[in-house]
């Protein structure tokens, strides 16, 4: 399965959601459909978005995590 790890790396870049949803220019609902794991997907432009805005890397926020039944 794979974890969006986004609310660690908003916390460790001290930079809230609102902050983030202003520099990638997605709405609220978008970043906390992510954020909360609910997302089925993401498009290539957020995620280069997001990883340019927190100067991280696409491994830095998306984690795979062995042993969900769901996948």
């Amino acid at each position: 399965m794979i974890k969006i790890e986004l609310t660690t790396i908003l916390k460790e870049k001290n930079m809230t959601s609102k902050q983030l949803v202003k520099l990638i220019g997605i709405t609220e609902a978008n970043l906390s459909i992510l954020r909360s794991g609910k997302a089925k997907a993401i498009r290539f432009t957020t995620l280069n978005a997001i990883c340019k805005a927190l100067n991280c890397t696409p491994g830095d926020i998306l984690k795979f995590k062995e042993g969900d039944k769901n996948v």
